[in-house]
């Protein structure tokens, strides 16, 4: 790819076909095949607190509990963290070897909005709510068995 600088010294009449040809360059198309990942239909269980269903356009059901979506949040704190651990989106922190567990509360989704037409953004009871998690992103961490082996 090369860089373009435009010179100032270019006649003004000259400068708008320029523009065009900077913003075509700039408008990159999206390959992300739409159909699979929007959903028909979302079904967020706040009140039993058992988790999220996920029913996508080309038929594919997705269920996702509130402990994996947060072991999964897509913010950058959370991605450096399970990163840094060797784990995947979805995969539980492991206890360091001799340490004994603690009580933690369970994972609880306390709020949840949409986000555009794009994402979810949930507010979870440990205070964090910085992750938003696409359409696109939860359609590529969906833990069925399916999903699970094509990532193998």
């Amino acid at each position: 790819m090369s860089l373009v600088v435009h010179d100032l010294s270019v006649p003004r009449e000259l400068l708008p076909s320029a523009r065009r040809a900077i913003l075509k360059f700039m408008a990159l198309p999206d390959f992300t095949p739409r159909i699979g990942n929007d959903p028909k239909s979302v079904l967020i269980h706040l009140t039993t607190g058992t988790g999220m269903e996920i029913e996508w356009k080309d038929g594919h059901r997705s269920v996702y509990t509130f402990a994996f979506l947060r072991d999964a949040c897509p913010c950058a704190l959370c991605e450096d963290e399970r990163t840094k651990a060797g784990r995947k989106a979805g995969e539980a922190a492991k206890l360091a070897p001799g340490a004994l567990p603690m009580f933690k509360p369970a994972v609880k989704a306390l709020s949840a909005e949409a986000v555009g037409k794009y994402a979810l953004k949930f507010s979870w009871n440990d205070k964090h709510d910085l992750g938003i998690y696409s359409w696109f992103y939860l359609r590529e961490v969906c833990p069925c068995p399916e999903c699970a082996a094509a990532r193998k």
